[in-house]
């Protein structure tokens, strides 16, 4: 993609600098050891206007649930208030789990936000539950939680329809509006919006990538926490790919765990804390994002140490040109369209510190 193709209503960006696509943000809105969830949207106030300020293209929250680490339960707040607190950058949620939520709620949230940020906002599905089958159960008041991501085509559908306000005639749902939204501009005397919120699917393997394709929407890879799925998942997306109203040709993003530091030894003694924290959650012991002294003085098990040093190696890290160099390698390698990077260091000025290292690196904008 050229540095200067933009358009697909911002779902193309523009790569500045030496980067080799768009820079983007994903948060996870960490929660640490010795800080609260208010620290963690505050920081996440920084970061967006860093964000902002040094040229990267979007910058997205994740719905999770039942995570004490992570405070990002509730996205269409979350970008609300970040909204508020920004003037030019994109938003959106990478993602929404569409299986969690009746299609027209989520019409009705982002078309809040599209209002509240008009031309601004992304609406990224995914279909897992964002935590664990209890929980998930409790969100979803049933037991049969296979249905939700097994009708996951039939809810996205549904969903598109409300953001289009285009049921069919004789549709249950035709005379149902989801406002904010397009009934607005065809009432007598509406004004509406021509934005709407783009929708992006997410994925972590093939179903997503395939379904993209073939409804030639954008789509966003989880290769922070799914590495060796990512090629084959983007060989699908493209190979299954339509040209549709909203793409002519495919558009690919992947999330990239990242942790830039002046020193190499500090990104490492930042990871073992984040890998720890993995590994709670993997082992069904979820809490706060263990201080960097906690993870020091752990005794990992040789089986732990293990999980922690493959989950690293999916990190790009170390200082501003290994971090570089880094990206610019899986950039190769995948040909994604747009490079997403996430930091769940335990440090939250180490975090932010990591962006405007990575920004320095690629001499992006300094406003």
């Amino acid at each position: 993609m050229a540095a200067d193709d933009t358009g697909a209503d911002g779902i193309r960006g523009t790569a500045h600098g030496t980067a080799p696509t768009p820079l983007s943000v994903l948060d996870l809105v960490t929660v640490s050891a010795g800080h609260t969830a208010t620290d963690a949207l505050r920081t996440s106030v920084e970061l967006s206007r860093l964000a902002e300020a040094r040229g990267f293209h979007r910058y997205w929250v994740a719905e999770h649930h039942s995570m004490p680490g992570v405070a990002s339960s509730s996205p269409a707040v979350i970008l609300a208030h970040l909204a508020a607190h920004t003037e030019r950058i994109r938003l959106g949620s990478g993602g929404v789990m569409l299986p969690n939520h009746a299609p027209l709620v989520i019409a009705e949230q982002f078309g809040t936000l599209e209002a509240l940020a008009p031309g601004r906002v992304d609406l990224g599905l995914g279909r897992a539950p964002g935590t664990d089958g209890a929980t998930a159960a409790a969100l979803r008041r049933t037991d049969h939680l296979n249905e939700g991501a097994d009708d996951f085509p039939e809810q996205l559908a549904e969903l598109i329809r409300f953001l289009d306000d285009d049921f069919p005639d004789g549709h249950p749902y035709r005379r149902i509006h989801a406002v904010p939204g397009p009934v607005q501009g065809t009432s007598p005397g509406g004004v509406q919006s021509t934005h709407r919120p783009p929708v992006w699917l997410l994925g972590s393997s093939g179903f997503s990538a395939r379904l993209a394709g073939v409804l030639g929407l954008p789509f966003a890879f989880a290769h922070h926490f799914s590495a060796r799925n990512t090629v084959p998942a983007l060989d699908l997306y493209r190979e299954t790919f339509r040209p549709s109203a909203i793409l002519d040709r495919p558009y690919a993003l992947i999330g990239v765990g990242t942790l830039a530091t002046e020193d190499e030894k500090e990104a490492r003694r930042q990871l073992k804390a984040a890998a720890l924290s993995m590994i709670r959650l993997r082992t069904g012991r979820p809490g706060l994002v263990p201080s960097v002294e906690e993870a020091e003085a752990y005794e990992f098990s040789e089986m732990e140490r293990d999980f922690a040093d493959s989950w690293n190696a999916n990190v790009v890290h170390g200082t501003p040109d290994e971090v570089r160099a880094g990206l610019d390698d899986l950039q190769k390698r995948t040909g994604a369209d747009e490079l997403m990077l996430t930091s769940n260091a335990p440090g939250m000025d180490v975090r932010l510190r990591s962006y405007e290292l990575i920004a320095d690196a690629y001499g992006l904008p300094t406003a």
